[in-house]
């Protein structure tokens, strides 16, 4: 038996001839499922830059740490940082983009790199989704963290040399101070999540948090669209509401330097919550912004961006202008776009090598 809409009964009753034929479906097509509607891709906002045409000397404007969240284009296997010193990649280290089968991930787990860190003896600590890990420059690893099952790790800062803060998203989410050189959780703290029974939002909680020189704890609560600060003894002493916020770096100023996300924003804001200074997706002429990740602010006044492109799609990554150095009054002084010879792959992280200071002891804004 085939049911008719009240429309389709009207229109039969009006013309049969025309509503057997066009109204009334064939016992096939009454049983196929409904087809949804397909839904094209959003496109590049803007076409690749013409060569020669950005500011600054490409890879040889800074000695720079690198690396990109998510690389998963066509034929890429593996996750890869980069080391980039005198305009020439120095040093790579990459894992597999997929884990191998575990009895909690029978069918493996995606790895990404979603921070990195440079520490002054020469090691890389970074965070992978999966996990966290310090390898030495000959690539040895001589620390490293397995998420348990339903967590992941997007956020591991060096405290000195001994000592990694780390984020674990989670059922409940955590903040975790580890001795590495004990094995030994020194302090661990629950923090605010939007869905705290709901594991499909376990990746979107957090990305970077950061402890700051004074000793806080500078929270980047991107599934909540805020940041949250707390002192010594995790009391709330600071928020500012931030859309998205991927990362938020506590500045020399006082104020704190916030990135949007999908929503494309650079923000600094003061202790008051107010914007002091802003830029947004298309406020930089003919280079716009798609996923704004890290942000850092250079000694000399500067602002790095890592614009990342998976918000588009895969085919037209290669459009994206990776990073974008922007002085205070807004000029871009230098962007690189690196996807071929070499191929950096897409922008999350970046880590100056010219700034003063060392990583460990959070003397760079990041």
């Amino acid at each position: 038996m085939v049911c008719l809409s009240i429309g389709a009964a009207a229109a039969l009753k009006a013309d049969p001839a025309s509503a057997t034929s066009a109204a009334v479906p064939t016992p096939a097509q009454a049983l196929a499922p409904a087809q949804k509607p397909r839904v094209p891709p959003p496109p590049a906002r803007a076409p690749a830059p013409a060569p020669g045409s950005l500011p600054g000397r490409g890879l040889a404007q800074h000695d720079f740490l690198y690396t990109g969240e998510w690389d998963v284009r066509p034929g890429v296997t593996v996750q890869t940082i980069f080391l980039v010193r005198g305009g020439k990649v120095v040093w790579t280290y990459s894992i597999p983009t997929k884990t191998p089968p575990t009895p909690d991930f029978p069918k493996g787990d995606l790895s990404e790199f979603d921070d990195i860190h440079l520490l002054s003896n020469g090691n890389v600590l970074y965070a992978c989704k999966t996990g966290a890990a310090e390898i030495t420059p000959d690539k040895k690893v001589v620390w490293k963290f397995d998420c348990p099952k339903g967590a992941e790790c997007h956020s591991a800062q060096p405290i000195g040399l001994d000592k990694v803060f780390l984020c674990l998203n989670g059922l409940p989410a955590k903040a975790e101070l580890i001795n590495i050189k004990t094995g030994k959780v020194e302090m661990e703290h629950e923090l605010p999540i939007k869905s705290p029974n709901d594991p499909k939002s376990v990746h979107g909680e957090f990305r970077h948090i950061r402890m700051t020189k004074a000793g806080t704890y500078l929270i980047a609560a991107l599934g909540l669209g805020k940041v949250i600060e707390y002192d010594k003894d995790w009391k709330e002493i600071w928020s500012c509401d931030a859309p998205s916020v991927w990362a938020a770096v506590r500045l020399k100023n006082g104020n704190t330097l916030i990135s949007g996300n999908q929503h494309g924003y650079v923000r600094e804001v003061n202790p008051q919550g107010q914007v002091v200074w802003e830029i947004n997706k298309d406020d930089l002429p003919g280079i716009p912004l798609y996923t704004v990740q890290e942000v850092d602010r250079l000694s000399n006044g500067n602002t790095i961006i890592c614009n990342w492109g998976g918000s588009i799609r895969r085919e037209d990554w290669d459009k994206v202008v990776q990073l974008i150095e922007v002085t205070p009054d807004k000029k871009v002084v230098w962007a690189l776009y690196q996807w071929k010879d070499p191929d950096l792959g897409p922008s999350s992280c970046f880590q100056s090598l010219e700034e003063p200071g060392k990583e460990e002891d959070g003397d760079l804004m990041r």
